[in-house]
């Protein structure tokens, strides 16, 4: 039985200290970077195989693109919280020659399977992965986490056409369905219509989940292992910024200016170690 107390908790923790270190730096990609907590969470404590921070690079390990690649700052933490860097590097979030950019770096960061930020183009990267894997009969994950933004990018689409065309039900792809990006509504910019009706047009098993219940990330992804030769697509419901109420669900959230302050006020002054 997993213990979702346990799993609440590292998520509490996960979106305290993402905060802190954007506020840190005083701007930062706050509402994609908290809206894929529980996601994360979920990823990193039991669903991915073979994680070993003392050997980030393992071979047999599941491996995770994070499409939405301006994330960052949430996985940093929940790396930092599981061991891969101390904790102290979040102070460092994108200053002059930090291990911690704004966008995912596998050439700086320690757990990071992929550089990213060039929106559209991650899952691309994970289809040659979970490919490449086949080809080498490894039994082997490849997670993606997509934008509900990023996908009116037509690399998208084609990456999905060759994902079902090999197979590759070793793909499990998440979409972060906060219904917005930098420019306002997603269905007012370039709208998606019915995703879960797209996705399984173009050859994909599909399961929706609300993207902030981790019992409900838990069972879609317990489903997504199936293997009958389709890639996966978890479409999660969430919302941008969420656990910050100045910006919770509000485009503006993108990339916004955060003082300490703020945050301190949220958290009843309670700073976490790592910052002092």
């Amino acid at each position: 039985m997993k213990d979702f107390s346990e799993l609440e908790r590292f998520a509490a923790l996960t979106r305290k200290n993402c905060l802190y270190c954007i506020a840190n730096l005083g701007v930062g990609h706050l509402g994609g970077s908290m809206s894929i907590v529980e996601i994360l969470t979920t990823l990193f404590n039991g669903e991915m195989r073979n994680l070993d921070p003392k050997n980030p690079k393992r071979d047999d390990r599941d491996l995770l693109v994070i499409s939405k690649g301006h994330s960052g700052p949430a996985l940093y933490s929940v790396l930092a919280e599981k061991g891969y860097f101390p904790m102290h590097w979040l102070k460092t979030l994108n200053k002059g020659g930090t291990l911690l950019p704004s966008h995912c770096d596998r050439n700086r960061t320690p757990g990071i399977d992929m550089s990213t930020g060039s929106l559209g183009q991650g899952i691309s990267v994970a289809c040659g992965m979970a490919y490449g894997a086949k080809l080498g009969n490894k039994d082997q994950r490849v997670y993606c986490i997509i934008g509900d933004g990023e996908t009116e990018e037509g690399q998208n689409w084609e990456a999905a056409m060759f994902a079902s065309a090999n197979r590759l039900d070793n793909l499990i792809a998440m979409t972060d369905y906060n219904k917005l990006q930098l420019d306002g509504q997603v269905a007012e910019v370039v709208g998606l219509k019915d995703l879960e009706e797209k996705w399984k047009a173009f050859g994909w098993d599909v399961l929706r989940c609300d993207g902030h219940d981790l019992k409900d990330l838990d069972r879609a992804f317990s489903l997504s292992h199936e293997k009958n030769g389709k890639p996966k697509m978890i479409i999660c419901d969430t919302v941008k910024a969420k656990g910050f109420p100045r910006l919770e669900n509000k485009a503006e959230s993108h990339n916004a200016k955060v003082t300490l302050q703020e945050v301190r006020d949220l958290y009843h002054g309670e700073d976490p170690q790592w910052l002092n």
